[in-house]
């Protein structure tokens, strides 16, 4: 059974918040790759421990204590990612795993050291924006999922999921890149894939790949 800590559920509750609306139970036992019944567990506790808010058959919210924990963390992950792509040259589907190792050890002076050594990033090679020492979240313009789009609307990729290694792997052998443009060619209504044009070439997407990759519509 993988051994996932309370950090990573509030991580993870936050991150489903911001791109999936109300958050259930078992929309984080699948991102975190766990059963529904551990997910139950540790969110019992989180909520007899004041940070989130649950209730069963209802979303789930974080609390301000948790709000803050989790932005915490979010911090400490997203700079190491930075600065594992960046600085050491780690392909970028290989960064989130190490990071999720490197949060739970740094200290809060290493991560201020990290963040000023890294010139103060406000997103990570993903696309997520960075907090600051404050927690503050840097501007960004509306996305949404490139399987909520609909035929002959376009845009530009603003973030990629990096729930999942395999995902990030086969985006970038797409030559889906943050940044590049993409145009809805067709979309299924039998199963929601779509058939987007990007760089002069087509590419076919399930709805499961294109829910996790988030554009900024022109």
């Amino acid at each position: 059974m993988k051994n996932i800590s309370k950090e990573d559920y509030l991580s993870a509750i936050y991150k489903l918040r911001d791109e999936a609306g109300e958050i259930k139970p078992n929309l984080i036992a699948e991102n975190l790759e766990i059963s529904a019944a551990a997910v139950t567990d540790m969110l019992k506790k989180l909520n007899k421990d004041g940070y989130v808010r649950y209730q069963k058959y209802k979303g789930i919210k974080l609390t301000p204590k948790g709000e803050r924990y989790a932005i915490s963390m979010i911090r400490k992950h997203r700079l190491w990612e930075t600065f594992l792509f960046e600085t050491l040259g780690m392909p970028w589907e290989k960064i989130h795993n190490e990071a999720e190792k490197l949060e739970h050890s740094s200290s809060d002076e290493l991560v201020d050291k990290l963040e000023e050594f890294l010139n103060f990033p406000e997103f990570d090679p993903h696309g997520y924006p960075i907090p600051d020492k404050a927690g503050n979240i840097p501007k960004q313009k509306q996305v949404i999922a490139l399987s909520d789009m609909n035929k002959n609307e376009k845009g530009k990729i603003s973030r990629i999921s990096d729930f999942k290694s395999e995902l990030l792997v086969y985006t970038k052998r797409q030559g889906l890149n943050i940044g590049e443009k993409i145009f809805i060619k067709d979309k299924l209504e039998f199963d929601g894939s779509v058939v987007i044009n990007i760089n002069n070439k087509e590419v076919s997407l399930s709805k499961k790949i294109a829910s996790n990759i988030f554009i900024e519509k022109d």
